[in-house]
């Protein structure tokens, strides 16, 4: 019987085991897990703080999901390291792991960088884990002063979490707008006001120089006092163990389309794998759950004995800021087409004939066809662009397309 060994315990490893179960029912699956939880949806952690959910609604699957898979967990174990010749995993606890085939979905972690004084601080947290969020919970007060240090995705919905939790909220960043890796200077000042008019201000193109205690620094001179603070600065992908093993990285994993690493045996999947990105087709870490579960599940089919590939990935982010919701997808290159009114904004990246790229504020139904448009590198003569700019509709594609697209539906044109 085949012995499957995953690193990691997030929806890259739910991916996992439902590839590998969907070719080998028998073999036996070892999921490490540093966090005590089953997996769940990390994004849902501002949720909770807004008491918009709970932890049970949080789970990726059925509370009985192991149970069913055949599949061993071992919660608040580490693994400390991989000999890809011998087909070992040590752990932190003791005696090491057999694997025939081994998936790396160590996910990342959160980047703090060395800032003077740090050390000073009593309060401070990351926002990252489940285990965040209840720290946060107990830390809060409407009397408290926050500082939030990084204006990226886990900053500001960070900032929207705790809102109505505290009394005052300031986010800093080195950057002079805000969503830098996701939103250009525009956009990202649309944004911006709309979280400002929320009760949220603003540091940009500033940073801290030096913490006392509860009082930060900042690099223009101005100090800045706060209760706690919250360190969100970005994520590293969790690269060290096959990188000491010898195998190959990059800023991630290095990974080909069936998730396989320089190691014969081992597979990599999730935010600390760096695969092709298709719009672009360069190699990047693309750190979101869709894609962590198609890698997951690539690798587990393929762990499995099977022959599947995923080389459609691209980057892609759906987020909502008190109301207001933004997607984007693809990279942000060739000719732009932008419209905007008072409901939002939509700006598309058109290049040799094919959507490269778009950032939607506010109007976002049915984006997937867009990212449909990027993802399956559709041309744009084949359909009626000129319509789809307008409102996203199933009627600007062919019949014979939609045919393939959506199971055969004429009527499809909503």
């Amino acid at each position: 019987m085949k012995q499957y060994v995953i690193i990691g315990n997030g929806v890259a490893a739910a991916g996992c085991i439902e590839g590998i179960r969907s070719l080998d029912q028998n073999g036996g699956i070892t999921v490490i897990s540093e966090e005590p939880y089953a997996v769940y949806c990390r994004p849902l952690i501002s949720y909770y703080l807004e008491e918009k959910t709970d932890p049970d609604r949080m789970r990726y699957r059925e509370i009985d999901f192991y149970k069913k898979s055949g599949v061993r967990v071992l919660y608040g174990e580490k693994a400390t390291a991989i000999d890809a010749q011998k087909k070992k995993v040590s752990l932190a606890s003791g005696d090491p792991l057999c694997y025939d085939a081994l998936c790396v979905a160590a996910g990342s972690s959160p980047f703090v960088p060395p800032f003077e004084g740090l050390e000073t601080v009593e309060h401070k947290y990351s926002f990252f884990t489940l285990d965040d969020a209840f720290a946060l919970e107990k830390d809060t007060d409407k009397k408290k002063k926050v500082l939030i240090v990084g204006a990226g995705l886990i900053g500001l919905k960070c900032a929207e979490g705790l809102r109505d939790r505290v009394g005052d909220i300031t986010v800093c960043d080195l950057s002079d707008r805000i969503l830098s890796s996701i939103l250009d200077a525009k956009r990202a000042a649309a944004v911006q006001r709309h979280l400002e008019a929320n009760g949220i201000r603003f540091l940009l193109k500033n940073s801290v120089k030096q913490f006392d205690r509860h009082t930060a620094l900042m690099q223009n001179g101005e100090r800045v006092p706060f209760d706690f603070l919250v360190l969100a600065v970005g994520v590293r992908p969790n690269k060290e163990l096959v990188q000491k093993a010898g195998g190959e990285v990059n800023r991630g994993v290095c990974v080909d389309d069936r998730m396989q690493t320089s190691f014969p045996s081992v597979f990599s999947a999730g935010d600390c794998a760096e695969g092709t990105d298709s719009s672009c087709g360069e190699k990047r870490v693309l750190a979101i759950m869709p894609n962590a579960y198609l890698q997951g599940f690539t690798a587990g089919v393929n762990m499995a004995g099977g022959d599947a590939v995923f080389n459609n990935a691209i980057p892609m982010n759906a987020i909502g800021f008190f109301g207001l919701h933004v997607m984007t997808a693809g990279t942000y290159t060739g000719d732009v087409y932008e419209e905007s009114d008072e409901a939002g904004s939509k700006t598309f990246f058109i290049k040799d004939g094919f959507l490269k790229g778009f950032i939607l504020i506010g109007k976002t139904a049915r984006a997937g066809l867009y990212t449909s448009l990027i993802r399956e590198q559709i041309p744009l003569d084949q359909i009626d662009f000129e319509r789809m700019k307008k409102s996203a509709t199933s009627a600007a594609f062919s019949e014979q397309k939609r045919k393939t697209m959506f199971g055969g539906k004429k009527d499809a044109a909503v």
